[in-house]
């Protein structure tokens, strides 16, 4: 299989290194930084290109992994492009990169990624869209050929998808960043809080998350939480954090 890419951020950079692995041929890397894109072509033996009318059409499928609001932009640069095209966005439609003169889809991995942490795709969700079934077969093909679980899902339900994993990773990772200011602010190392961190993630693998629920709001145990708001009384953003989530916990054990 041969396939280039629009873009050269997490997600690409990701995408790309999986691909070579795999034994997948990447041809282009495109991107509006051109130093961003010849970094990720060195490092999967593909020529960056500093245009898209540049981009090799002799390929089986052109991978957009741009951010959400530089979709359209790229779209009116390649909708001549004569392959198959996806986008890799989990709340965009999958007519973002519609075009009369090639089949088009989504390939949408549910997972958080950076540049600086390796990682491995095996096992990682990956979301299918096609407009045409020869592209449906093609990513399934390419989802399997690097390790990643192929499902199928419209435009909608990915969008629900996306809003779950904003919930679950985004947010998630903000309470560890509330988590760390806090102790932080009294010389105590985040490091400590790792153990309950991993045993949380691991619970939610065996049980349900509402049945995995801990904590003063779930015991309803009014007396440390009088103590926490207290101590939160110098950081109102934090004190209202502690409030409304609180208080969302005890209305969703009581459901």
């Amino acid at each position: 299989m041969r396939v280039s890419f629009v873009g050269s951020g997490n997600v690409a950079t990701h995408l790309a290194k999986a691909s070579k692995s795999a034994g997948i041929h990447i041809i282009n890397i495109y991107s509006k930084n051109l130093q961003n894109a010849e970094s990720l072509a060195a490092l999967c033996n593909a020529k960056a290109v500093e245009n898209s009318f540049d981009l090799d059409t002799n390929i089986d499928l052109l991978i957009v992994s741009v951010s959400d609001d530089a979709l359209p932009s790229i779209n009116e640069q390649i909708k001549n492009f004569p392959c198959p095209v996806v986008h890799t966005a989990g709340s965009v439609n999958i007519n973002a990169v519609y075009a009369d003169e090639h089949a088009y889809g989504v390939l949408y991995p549910l997972q958080t990624f950076s540049k600086t942490r390796e990682q491995e795709l095996q096992n990682i969700p990956f979301f299918v869209e096609a407009s045409e079934s020869s592209l449906e077969n093609s990513l399934k093909q390419f989802v399997a050929q690097i390790g990643g679980q192929y499902n199928a899902a419209n435009s909608e339900q990915r969008l629900h998808l996306h809003i779950a994993a904003v919930f679950a990773c985004n947010f998630s990772n903000y309470m560890y960043s509330v988590a760390h200011n806090l102790l932080s602010k009294h010389q105590l190392s985040f490091e400590h809080l790792v153990p309950l961190i991993l045993e949380t993630a691991k619970k939610v693998q065996h049980i349900s998350p509402q049945d995995a629920q801990t904590g003063p709001a779930k015991r309803h145990d009014l007396i440390t939480m009088q103590k926490h708001l207290e101590a939160l009384q110098e950081q109102p953003l934090y004190h209202s954090l502690y409030m409304q989530i609180s208080a969302e916990i005890e209305k969703n054990q009581n459901s």
